[in-house]
C-alpha cells in the first residue's frame, strides 16, 4: 500500500493561482473546500478531471478507501474523470460519490468510470434564472416570502467569517430541531474553512438586530449551489426561510448566475409529503438527477473486509461502511 498522500495546502494554493483566475476554479472544486473537509480524510486531488476525494484508512484494516467531497463531486474537466480512477487501481479499495447533477458527462459515460455502482440518488431542484421569478415561484411562496419580508431585514454578508458565530449559533439549533448527527454536523474549524472559500456567497435575515437566519450559497461559472441553511426559533416563527430564498434567488440572478442548485429533500429518497421537497420545489423550474457512484479498485480486499465484519448482503457501498454516518 503506497504511503498516505498528505497534501501541503500553502504551495498547492499558490500552484493554483493561474488556474484560478483562467478556469473560475471556486466552491467544490478549490483545494480550501477539500482542506475544510480534512477531518475526514486526507483531501486528494485528482489532477486531470480537477475533482477532489478524501482519502480514509479503513478501521480495522491496513487498507484505504475514499470519498467524494460532501455534498457534490464536480470536475473542471469531466472527460478525464476516467483516467483520474483508473490510476487510483491498485491503491485504494474503493470510491463512493454523489456526482454533481450539472457535470458534463452522461449516464453511459458514468457507468465506465464507476464499474460497481451507478443509481439515480436524488433529484435536485433547479431554477433556471433566465426566467423571471413570478413566472415560476408558486403562490403560497410568494405570499410567505411578501409577509416575511414585513417582518425581517435580509442583506448580503460582504464578509462572511465576519459571521461565523451567528451561523454557529443557528446551525447548533438546527442540529437539535432534527437530531442532525454524522458528517454534516461540522466543526466550527470546518466551518470557518468553508466560509473562507472563493465562491461562497451568504445571506442573513435579521429581526431587532438579531442575526435569526442565514443561507450559504457556492458560485462556480455560472451555476449557485445552495450548500446550507439554518434558523433560530425566531427564525422559523417568522418564516425568515421565505424571505431568505426570495432574496437570495433575485440577488443571485442579478449576478448574471444562469442557474441555481437547491438541492433534493431530506433523507435518501425523496417524497412527495416532505415539507423540505414541498419547500424546495415552490422556487423551482425543474429537476436534474444526481446519481450515487461506486467503483471496486480491489474486489479481494473489499471481500476480506466485509467477510471479516461479518455483514449480512447490503444495497450500501462500501458496505463495510453502513453506519459510520
Amino acid at each position: 500500500m503506497p504511503a498516505l498522500r498528505r497534501v501541503s495546502f500553502e504551495p498547492l494554493i499558490v500552484a493554483y493561482t493561474l488556474a484560478i483566475e483562467t478556469q473560475m476554479i471556486s466552491a467544490y472544486l478549490h483545494p480550501l473546500y477539500a482542506e475544510s473537509l480534512s477531518e475526514y480524510g486526507t483531501p486528494r486531488h485528482l489532477t486531470r478531471c480537477g475533482a477532489w476525494i478524501l482519502q480514509r484508512q479503513i478501521p480495522g484494516f491496513p487498507y484505504f478507501d475514499a470519498m467524494g467531497t460532501y455534498p457534490l463531486l464536480s470536475c473542471t474537466n469531466w472527460d478525464e474523470l476516467h483516467l483520474d480512477l483508473d490510476e487510483l487501481q491498485g491503491q485504494l479499495v474503493s470510491i463512493s460519490a454523489v456526482i454533481d447533477p450539472f457535470g458534463e458527462y452522461d449516464l453511459a459515460y458514468l457507468q465506465s468510470c464507476f464499474k460497481d455502482v451507478t443509481f439515480p440518488f436524488k433529484q435536485h431542484f433547479i431554477v433556471d434564472l433566465t426566467r423571471p421569478l413570478e413566472s415560476f415561484v408558486n403562490s403560497h411562496h410568494r405570499r410567505n416570502a411578501k409577509k416575511a419580508l414585513e417582518e425581517v431585514t435580509v442583506e448580503q454578508c460582504i464578509n462572511p467569517d465576519t459571521y461565523l458565530d451567528d451561523w454557529m449559533r443557528l446551525y447548533g439549533n438546527l442540529i437539535e430541531r432534527h437530531h442532525i448527527k454524522g458528517l454534516t454536523t461540522f466543526s466550527r474549524n470546518s466551518f470557518a474553512g468553508q466560509f473562507k472559500v472563493p465562491g461562497m456567497v451568504a445571506f442573513r435575515a435579521m429581526s431587532n438586530g438579531e442575526t435569526i437566519g442565514m443561507l450559504l450559497w457556492y458560485i462556480q461559472k455560472k451555476i449557485g449551489y445552495y450548500h446550507l441553511g439554518a434558523y433560530s426559533p425566531r427564525g422559523y416563527e417568522l418564516g425568515a426561510s421565505f424571505a431568505l430564498f426570495r432574496v437570495a434567488i433575485q440577488r443571485l440572478a442579478e449576478r448574471g448566475l444562469q442557474w441555481l442548485n437547491i438541492g433534493a429533500g431530506a433523507g435518501s429518497q425523496n417524497g412527495e409529503q416532505d415539507g423540505l421537497t414541498r419547500f424546495k420545489r415552490g422556487w423551482s423550474t425543474g429537476m436534474r438527477t444526481a446519481y450515487f457512484c461506486g467503483r471496486i479498485f480491489d474486489q479481494r480486499k473489499y471481500q476480506e473486509i466485509v467477510e471479516a465484519k461479518g455483514l449480512p448482503p447490503a444495497k450500501f457501498f462500501p458496505a463495510y461502511r453502513l453506519g459510520e454516518f
